[in-house]
């Protein structure tokens, strides 16, 4: 049986150039990055080094603005919490919105739990934020915004740029969870008005169980430490650095930089190649998110009259999911459609399709025959469904 990966927004394959990479870091040079006293430790300096160069050219930052991480979970709680415990005399108010990834979402819960206060803003029914209602939001007391670049489930794409506007207008920090969108799309922190950004390098072909948060030196931005001993990576993060981690990062960033434009458009041909099969090979199926503000890899869509895990099931040789890698465990439908307006039905019978840099047009078509004929078995056999989805 012939496996197709199709499931690039829970986690990306390690580019091969990534691995030859890392690899050295594993063996001759395996130093550890904080002793100063000999070659070892020179070198996995040197290659953090570069490792945040490489980082912060990706998203037009700088080096000494690149704090390394476990991934983007770390760095949201990092960014969030670190900014409400320095800026606690300031106020208590904190803003972001209902289809935030869970490491954003509760970590305010956790804020809440000890006193502030959190406004979590609607959605449309693509998924997108208004930037007038941050604004009308934001309050003398508010201290952070965090939003969003792309959904993790659905693809659409937040309006950053006005949303950093009015934050810097308004003197308030502005978060970015960008894990989704660095090395798929152009992030600039400077035209965005971005303070904090969230990166995770198995999102972008790197390695897992390393990420990266950028903190803005100019105007500065102070965090209080949520991991204390040894005060590396300027007193914010403490422990003994990921130096095979980060050299993956560094480099998988590297590549992206350097072939976006292109692979965007590819997959992007790939996944309208996937849309149009599926529409036209079927009857009542429903497309989720922004129809054109998305990432180039997402396409989520429900299948009226079908069980999206029954249909995963059925599906077993291509690796799909139902909605968040991270809340898959849940029967409950997806929070993320919930908050758009899906009816329970539909977002009970929802697939996430993403395509990524490995992906090849016969493993698209594949895919989209396998689906048109598991969606018409699953409909033949269904008393829920129409007799008009049933194949005659």
């Amino acid at each position: 049986m012939t496996h197709i990966y199709l499931d690039n927004q829970a986690t990306t394959p390690v580019d091969p150039r990534v691995l030859d990479a890392m690899l050295p870091y594993f063996k001759q040079d395996f130093g550890n990055a904080a002793s100063r006293t000999h070659s070892y430790g020179w070198a996995a300096e040197s290659a953090v080094d570069r490792g945040r160069e490489q980082i912060a050219e990706l998203i037009h930052g700088d080096a000494r603005e690149i704090i390394f991480t476990s991934g983007a979970t770390e760095s949201d709680n990092l960014a969030i919490k670190g900014v409400a415990a320095v800026r606690r005399d300031r106020g208590g108010h904190l803003i972001t919105q209902a289809t935030e990834h869970h490491a954003v979402l509760d970590s305010c819960k956790a804020l809440k739990r000890r006193g502030f206060d959190v406004t979590v803003l609607s959605v449309d029914r693509y998924g997108q934020v208004e930037p007038g209602a941050v604004s009308e939001a934001i309050r003398e007391d508010t201290l952070l915004v965090s939003i969003m670049a792309a959904n993790n489930e659905i693809g659409t794409l937040q309006p950053l740029a006005e949303i950093g506007a009015i934050c810097r207008e308004r003197n308030v920090l502005f978060h970015c969870d960008a894990a989704q969108a660095v090395g798929k799309l152009p992030v600039d922190v400077q035209a965005f008005g971005i303070d904090l950004l969230s990166i995770s390098a198995h999102k972008l072909y790197g390695p897992k169980g390393v990420g990266a948060l950028y903190v803005r030196s100019r105007p500065r931005v102070r965090l209080v430490a949520e991991i204390d001993g040894g005060g590396h990576e300027r007193g914010m993060r403490s422990g003994t650095l990921n130096v095979p981690g980060i050299v993956g990062l560094g480099a998988a960033c590297e590549l992206a930089h350097a072939g976006m434009a292109a692979e965007g458009a590819r997959i992007r041909r790939l996944r309208e190649r996937l849309k149009t099969r599926l529409f036209d090979g079927m009857d009542d199926i429903h497309l989720n998110g922004h129809p054109e503000k998305r990432l180039d890899g997402n396409l989520n869509v429900s299948f009226e009259g079908v069980d999206g895990e029954s249909l995963m099931v059925g599906l077993g040789e291509i690796a799909l999911s139902s909605g968040s890698a991270c809340t898959s465990a849940s029967l409950e439908p997806s929070y993320v459609l919930r908050a758009l307006g899906v009816p329970n039905r539909l977002a009970e019978s929802s697939i996430r399709f993403g395509i990524g840099r490995f992906n090849t047009e016969a493993e698209i078509d594949t895919a989209a025959g396998r689906v048109i004929e598991e969606v018409g078995r699953l409909r033949d056999i269904s008393p829920y469904a129409s007799p008009k989805r049933k194949r005659s």
